[in-house]
């Protein structure tokens, strides 16, 4: 069970925003993600509470933040509830999207999970390839349309992103074979790239994201 802290800083003028620490494991049916954030001077500033099937489909999430709180699930789409501070008015909204994302570490790992990805997959969802034992020349993107909860009070934005897998490549560890995967995402509305590293359950690097401390190896998904 993977334990560790990240830090979040805005990917522009790197200004920190929080620490999150957090702990993951996968199960006989699926994954699931909990974490703490504090803002840089230590007050608590939320939770993410996440949990995947064993097709990596959102079927339970909890956030927290600015005293807001999001119910979420994958359902007719995804569907969630939104309360407000003072407890006494709740939104609902639902969406035809695949899953949720936002700022947490967590949901690059869950989005990666869910298209299951190898370096010449098509470009279909519901298509998913089997692992390479080596990169393809060449990688599609699998668009994939999401719910992003933003910060600072998780308002609810549906946008759309492809996806690719550049590479899986092994690295020698004390504690064995490490597989990294390189993944280059993309908006489709601003056409902005980025790049993620994944280690099994664990971001190693991604705009805006840090891993300072990792006290376990990252999980390996079947």
């Amino acid at each position: 069970m993977p334990r560790g802290r990240y830090s979040l800083h805005d990917p522009h003028d790197h200004t920190p925003l929080a620490e999150e620490r957090f702990h993951c494991a996968p199960g006989p049916s699926g994954w699931r993600y909990v974490s703490q954030l504090s803002t840089p001077s230590g007050t608590p500033a939320g939770s993410v509470d996440l949990a995947l099937d064993d097709r990596g489909r959102p079927i339970r999430l909890e956030l927290h933040a600015s005293g807001w709180q999001i119910r979420a699930a994958a359902l007719d789409g995804v569907t969630w509830v939104r309360t407000d501070p003072t407890g006494e008015h709740a939104t609902e909204g639902n969406v035809r999207a695949h899953a949720f994302t936002g700022s947490s570490p967590a949901f690059l790992v869950a989005t990666a999970r869910l298209l299951r990805l190898t370096p010449d997959t098509p470009d279909a969802l519901d298509t998913p390839g089997a692992p390479h034992a080596a990169p393809a020349p060449r990688a599609s993107a699998t668009r994939v349309r999401l719910v992003a909860f933003t910060d600072p009070v998780l308002a609810p934005r549906t946008l759309d992103q492809s996806w690719a897998l550049l590479t899986r490549e092994a690295h020698a560890t004390d504690n064995g074979p490490l597989t990294v995967e390189e993944y280059q995402v993309t908006a489709l509305d601003t056409g902005e790239q980025h790049t993620v590293h994944l280690a099994g359950d664990v971001v190693l690097s991604a705009p805006g994201i840090e891993l300072e401390d990792l006290e376990s190896p990252p999980s390996v998904f079947a």
